[in-house]
This record gives structure tokens, C-alpha cells and sequence, in this order.
């Protein structure tokens, strides 16, 4: 291939016919929204994977950050020259293009580095770009989409990454998408190589890919073959012990954050560094097997209120992993069955039930809810080994952060990968309920007849309060009975009172409708009646009455006040889950893991419902009552916030 460039140019873009994609690499986007926790994770996980097979001693990933010099960062002014020839051609390219303009005037910049050590580094490099499995250099050099293949099958099972887009995490953590990568091989041969993603360009009257690499090339024959450059670059750039080191000049600010670097490590490696696989050192702070409890019983770095644990669960994995016995779970995907080590562990105030998934590597992959069981109150860590270890990197997303069947193409793969998902929440979800009864016992029978009378009585007054004539059906014969609660010559005064208020409005006050009006939202239509509704309002608290008795909890809302709900006859009541801040969690209740069955007082008949939604509940003058009966499993202590559609 013809590059049309000299020998003196440091970087080489491929040459092409004419542009055809104005786009940047989507997967830099994917990568940038990850943050620097994106970053830290992909370049830590690669140099867990090449540690070196049979040294004991665990892999050193030293993380530095600093500036450095414009005029020292190799063939910058290359990059800067083809920065300026780039033309978006739609709002995001076009804003990127600008963001990194804005950048290349400043003569010093920042930068973040990953060194390893104990590890095998790249192989091949002085056989450059050679197509071989064994030249490990030419495929993280010069190749998309590609990892390189262990022949020792073990030891590709173990290895975190499958997809070969990590790399690019690396360019997304720079403003001018820009990465170096420095290498000392087990013969001591020291190169230094590179890549920038950009968009196919226009340059010198040539049209180039957006892909360039910082590389020699040499002409064999007809061919020219890409070949690295020895490492006599700036100190940042230098690797002298054998291993892999990652340069990042123009590191974005929004990553340059050292205390979420450390964070970010202690979030996806606890289990390698507390098994003594990984340690790392950022800026000389060493997070090992003997400090990572400093950093996670550290405020500064993590809340430690076990309340306030919903979104980060680390200091809980941590704890839960340390001081549990695990117990062996068999999860099966229809053909094979697969075992975990699951470490569990059960405590009322958790408010989020969390489950880190985590390969044998020691590398978290997801934060794991399990179905139906989101808000309650236990915390897990599940582990497999070698077999486990290869299906779970089956169902991993390209970024090593989720389990999901929805990327495997074969249907026969991915109808067991579907039953394998919905196996774990099941199996894990027994554990969950076994735990809810032993921690709430019951202490024997209670007679509570004469509660539960005075309850249905007290409920049968206020619905005779709301019923001006209630149909009684006596053995086969129907009679009408006409309430006497509310007498004629009240009802004419409320007439009379409706006629003088037309004649002589007078100045008035217009009350507050305790209904707030929310955005309208997509719900099941399962009835005619369910179809014509459309708006949804959020009850005040002063119109819903709530109580628990027993095995039953009864509910009544009274919309007498509201303009917008009392002439109507029938709703659907949502639930939300709220805590004791105030914060809304819309999506982790579910009435069926919660509630037996629903009765609409005022109906006499059972309410359908889906997820969280109630549906069909009467409004009889004004007022809507449900009678719900509870599952043991049901925690007792959650408040809600209801809203009602109409």
C-alpha cells in the first residue's frame, strides 16, 4: 500500500478514494460517558491480563498523573496540522472538531500514565506488523476489533477482556483522542507506539482514514509494512522494565480527579487486591491487600452510613465478602449447570440489594439487581470458578460492564443465555426470601379478630358516609336500602347553597387542589376503560389513609377535595417507593413479589395490576378503598408516594 507520506512524518493515515464517513469512532462516545471509571477499568483489567503466568506475585499497576511539555509528546505537531484540516459535517462532529481546536494551543499540558509490572508486556515488536497470533505488538498496534487468543485455554478463560474495543478507552480519555503506548519485552527491546482517532480527512490534497498510528514503515517488495520506533522519547515516555505502560497526553479535566481514580479501582478490583492478585499505586498511594480497608473505611472517599448505600456498594462487597461463609448456588441454562460461591449477607437498614458479579480475575462486572427484589435489604457477592467463569464472559457487553443475552446471535446460544439469566435472579431471589423469614420471625399466633372487626367496621361507616344507596343482596331477594346518614333537607341546603353561589359569587379565595399534575405516562391497557386514561396526578398525603394489620393493609383515598378526580369513576393507583430523604425510586417495587391479591372495597372484586400499577379501582363518590393481602416477604417499613391516573 501506498501512504503518500515520507519517512519523516511520525504518524501514518491510510489513504482513501474519498471521504464516505464524517463520523467519529461511536465507541469513543461509549467509553468518554464512562468517565475515568471507564478508563481505570479497561486498563487495569489488561494488565491483570497479561500477568505472567506462574509468578506469584501480584501484578503492579503504577497510575500517574502530571504535565508535560507540548514540544516533548511525539509528532504532536503532526496531529495538530491534520486537527485543523478536519470538517464536521453535523452538530456532534462539529462540536468535537471545535473542543479539540480549543486545545492545541496550550504549550504544557496534563496527562495520565499506566505502568505494569509483573507482567509479559507485548510480544514481537521488532517483527512489526506481521499478522501472526504470537507478535502480540502488531494486534494491539495496528488492529480494531481484535484481542490476541492464549494458547493455554485456562488462561484465555481468566482474561477480562474478548472484544478488543478497550483500547479505545484510552483515546476517549483525551482531549485530542490521542494515546501512546510504551513496551519492554522479555529480551529488553523497548518501542513506542501509538494511535489517534479522528475522521476520515482531507489533507494536503489527499483524502485519509480517521484512524492514524504512530509508526515506521518500511517498503518490502511492492508492500510497505508498518514497523515501531525504538523508545529514545521524553521520560514520561519510557518503559525500562518489561511490561506495557499507557500515555494519555491532553487527559481531560473532568478525569483528572485522583481520589476517583483510586475509587474507581477499589469499585472493580476489591477482590483482586484483597487476594493479593493486583496492586495499585497512584501518585505514590498504594492501594494493597494490606491499605484497600484504609481507603474503604475512609469518608473521604466513601460514605460509610449503611442507609445511604444506593448507588455505591463497595464498603458492603467488601464487608460481606470478608465476613460471610459462602454458600454454593447451582444456576442452570437448560443444557449445563453452573455453580457460584455466593456471599450473603442480610441487614434491615441496606436499602438497596445489590449483587457484584465478579469473574475469577477479580474484576467486578455489574452492580446485579435481582428481579423484584431491588429494594430489599441484603447485599451479595457471587463468584464462580473456570467453567462459570467462561459463561459469564459469554454474556459480557463490550465493555465489561453488564450480563446481557441481547449480543449473542446464535438463538440457540442466547434462549440459554435468556434461561441462565432468569435462573440466577430465581436462585439468588430463594436465598433473599430465606433470609426475610429468619429475620422476621413470627412469635406465635395472634388473635386478631376483634382488631380486624373494628377495622371492617370502621371502613363499612366510611363507606356508608360516601354511598347514598347501597345495593344488599339477601338471599334472592335484592332490596335498596336509601342511607340515612345524609337527609333531605341537607341535601337541599347544599343545592340551595350551589344556586346562591351562582347569584352572589362575591370575592373568594380558590383553594389548593391537593392533586399535582404529572407528566403522562405509557401503562398497560388491558379494558375499555383503561384506554381513556390519560392523566396522571400525585396524591397528597392528606388524602390517602394508610394501615397495616396483621396480614392485611388497607388504603383509602379521598378525592372529595380535588376538582380534578371526584366525579370520576374509575382510576389506576401507581406506587413508588420512597425513602427517608425524600428520594423517589419509580421502578423497584413490584406488587406481585409483595402482595397476594387486591381487593377494591368499594367493587367488592379484585383489582388487575401489573409491575406497579393498580388497575381499575372504583371511585364511589369521591373515595377509592383497597383492601390488600400481604406476603410474608413484604418489607413492612416502606413508605410509598401514590400516584393516580384518570
Amino acid at each position: 500500500m501506498n501512504l503518500n507520506v515520507t519517512n519523516e512524518e511520525k504518524w501514518k493515515f491510510s489513504p482513501i478514494p474519498n471521504i464516505e464517513e464524517s463520523n467519529f469512532n461511536k465507541i469513543l462516545e461509549r467509553f468518554y460517558n464512562m468517565g475515568i471509571k471507564g478508563l481505570t477499568r479497561e486498563n487495569a483489567q489488561n494488565s491483570l491480563d497479561g500477568r505472567l503466568p506462574g509468578n506469584e506475585n501480584p501484578v503492579i499497576l503504577t497510575i500517574e498523573t502530571g504535565s508535560i511539555k507540548k514540544a516533548n509528546i511525539p509528532g504532536i505537531n503532526e496531529v495538530i496540522e491534520r486537527i485543523k484540516c478536519l470538517e464536521g459535517r453535523n452538530g456532534y462532529t462539529k462540536e468535537t472538531i471545535q473542543h479539540m481546536v480549543n486545545k492545541i494551543n496550550q504549550e504544557e499540558v496534563r496527562y495520565i500514565s499506566f505502568e505494569d509490572s509483573n507482567t509479559r508486556g507485548l510480544t514481537g515488536a521488532r517483527n512489526g506488523q506481521s499478522g501472526s497470533k504470537k507478535d502480540t505488538w502488531g494486534i494491539y498496534a495496528y488492529s480494531k476489533g481484535v484481542h490476541f487468543e492464549e494458547e493455554d485455554s485456562s488462561l484465555e478463560t481468566s482474561r477480562g477482556g474478548s472484544h478488543g474495543v478497550g483500547k479505545i478507552a484510552s483515546n476517549a480519555a483525551s482531549d485530542l483522542h490521542l494515546m501512546y503506548f510504551a513496551n519492554c519485552d522479555e529480551n529488553g527491546d523497548k518501542h513506542l507506539g501509538g494511535t489517534v482517532q479522528l475522521i476520515e480527512h482531507l489533507y494536503k490534497g489527499h483524502c485519509y482514514r480517521s484512524t492514524g498510528y504512530f509508526t515506521d514503515i518500511k517498503l518490502e517488495g511492492n508492500k510497505s509494512k508498518f514497523y515501531p520506533y525504538e523508545n529514545n522519547f521524553d521520560q514520561v515516555f519510557e518503559k525500562n522494565t518489561r511490561g506495557l505502560k499507557i500515555i494519555i497526553p491532553y487527559f481531560r479535566e473532568e478525569y483528572d480527579n485522583e481520589r476517583e481514580i483510586i475509587r474507581s479501582i477499589c469499585d472493580s478490583f476489591f477482590l483482586s487486591i484483597l487476594e493479593g492478585k493486583l496492586k495499585v499505586i497512584v501518585n505514590e498511594k498504594e492501594v494493597t491487600n494490606d491499605t484497600i480497608l484504609n481507603y474503604i473505611k475512609d469518608p473521604e472517599y466513601y460514605v460509610q452510613d449503611i442507609t445511604e448505600a444506593k448507588k455505591v456498594f463497595t464498603p458492603l462487597y467488601v464487608d460481606t465478602y470478608l465476613n460471610e461463609t459462602p454458600e454454593v448456588i447451582k444456576v442452570s441454562d437448560g443444557v449445563e449447570d453452573y455453580h457460584f460461591n455466593l456471599y450473603f449477607y442480610y441487614d434491615e437498614q441496606i436499602p438497596k440489594g445489590r449483587v457484584a458479579i465478579v469473574r475469577t480475575i477479580g474484576m467486578k462486572i455489574e452492580d446485579f439487581k435481582i428481579e423484584g427484589k431491588a429494594t430489599k435489604p441484603f447485599n451479595a457477592v457471587l463468584i464462580g470458578s473456570s467453567a462459570e467463569d467462561k459463561y459469564l464472559k459469554l454474556l459480557e457487553n463490550e465493555s465489561h460492564t453488564k450480563l446481557s443475552p441481547d449480543d449473542i446471535k446464535d438463538p440457540n446460544q442466547k434462549k440459554r443465555a435468556k434461561k441462565f439469566m432468569s435462573n440466577l435472579s430465581r436462585e439468588i431471589s430463594k436465598v433473599i426470601e430465606e433470609a426475610i423469614k429468619k429475620n422476621n420471625p413470627t412469635d406465635g399466633q395472634m388473635n386478631t379478630a376483634d382488631i380486624l372487626y373494628v377495622l371492617e367496621t370502621q371502613f363499612k361507616k366510611d363507606l356508608s358516609d360516601t354511598l347514598g344507596t347501597v345495593m344488599i343482596n339477601d338471599g334472592n331477594k335484592p332490596l335498596v336500602k336509601t342511607s340515612s346518614d345524609v337527609p333531605i333537607k341537607e341535601k337541599r341546603e347544599r343545592k340551595d347553597s350551589k344556586q346562591g353561589s351562582k347569584k352572589n359569587p362575591g370575592p373568594s379565595k380558590k383553594k389548593r387542589d391537593p392533586l399535582k399534575r404529572q407528566k403522562s405516562r405509557d401503562s398497560d391497557k388491558h379494558t375499555e376503560k383503561q384506554e381513556q386514561l390519560s392523566t396522571i396526578y400525585s396524591a397528597h398525603p392528606d388524602m390517602v389513609e394508610r394501615l397495616i394489620v396483621g396480614n392485611k393493609e388497607m388504603v383509602k383515598f379521598d378525592f372529595t377535595k380535588s376538582e380534578h378526580i371526584k366525579n370520576d369513576t374509575y382510576c389506576n393507583i401507581s406506587l413508588a417507593v420512597i425513602d427517608g430523604m425524600g428520594v423517589e425510586y419509580p421502578n423497584e417495587f413490584n406488587i406481585q413479589d409483595n402482595y397476594n391479591h387486591i381487593i377494591d372495597l368499594n367493587s367488592g372484586g379484585n383489582c388487575p395490576y401489573s409491575q406497579n400499577v393498580i388497575n381499575n379501582v372504583q371511585i364511589t363518590q369521591g373515595v377509592a378503598q383497597l383492601e390488600l393481602n400481604l406476603k410474608e416477604s413484604l418489607n413492612k417499613s416502606l413508605k410509598f408516594v401514590y400516584y393516580v391516573e384518570v
